[in-house]
């Protein structure tokens, strides 16, 4: 008797199980809405601040409305909603995908503008504060890539609504750059890498003319050449700095800023 009962004890737990899995199958709710009411709720949770809400939504209505004015921005409002709620890698990627698919498009301005502002960020939050570490001293991957949407922008759309703030971003941008090799240069003088000092003092003045920056880097050629005994490239570089910042000594010390170093806004 058992050994009948056994196949069909197994068949009902098998089948108790399959109904349970088929249960745990969570409903599309979206199933017959209109691409209008998804793009409305999509708005309504990014409005509110639901970011990660928004992007599953937006990502339906690209699916539903491909190939219409509807489905593009729901791609820029995705990429938007996934650079708020901190998925700056994504947002990238879907904008990239946009610009690639609609070069054309008269959105293309701000598709390079928010790509621009993802990859911006001089907002370190608390470990910056605790730290006194500002935006020159990270690396600068990231706002070197953004520096290339904005020029772009301002390059291809010098009309567009975005270009002023994005040209003051860029100015921002190529203060922290160079701030960032005058950092290192410092780093590197300190330890007595007078050579390796040299050398990023260099490129701080080559490559970022102009800039706050290049007082420091001028001091940090004059007191490295002189650790290295080079007077003549010590006394030409301290006229240099002189000139062009009168009244610097060469025996004032190194500047090690506590607070953010130079702020635009």
């Amino acid at each position: 008797m058992l050994r009948f009962a056994r196949p069909a004890l197994v068949t009902t737990l098998a089948l108790a199980g399959l109904l349970a899995g088929c249960s745990t199958v969570e409903e599309d709710k979206t199933a017959n809405w209109t691409p209008e009411r998804i793009y409305t709720e999509a708005r309504d949770e990014a409005q509110s601040g639901g970011y990660e809400q928004a992007v599953p939504l937006f990502e339906k209505l690209e699916g539903r409305a491909a190939g219409t004015p509807l489905a593009q921005q729901a791609q820029l409002e995705k990429a938007y909603a996934q650079y708020k709620s901190g998925e700056k890698a994504q947002a990238v990627a879907t904008l990239d995908r946009f610009m690639k698919l609609h070069p054309s498009s008269p959105a293309y301005d701000y598709a390079l503008y928010l790509k621009g502002i993802t990859n911006f960020n001089d907002n370190l939050g608390l470990f910056a504060w605790l730290s006194r570490q500002d935006l020159s001293e990270r690396d600068q991957k990231a706002a070197k890539e953004s520096y290339e949407s904005f020029y772009e922008l301002t390059q291809r759309f010098p009309d567009s609504r975005y270009a002023p703030d994005a040209l003051q971003r860029m100015t921002y941008i190529i203060n922290s750059l160079a701030q960032y090799e005058v950092h290192v240069a410092r780093y590197y003088y300190q330890r007595g890498a007078y050579v390796a000092a040299i050398a990023r003092a260099q490129t701080a003045l080559s490559e970022y003319q102009g800039v706050p920056a290049s007082q420091e880097a001028l001091k940090i050629l004059v007191k490295s050449y002189d650790q290295l005994g080079m007077h003549d490239l010590r006394d030409d570089t301290q006229r240099v700095l002189e000139t062009n910042f009168p009244g610097t000594s060469k025996d004032s010390p190194l500047l090690k800023s506590q607070n953010p170093w130079w702020k635009l806004w």
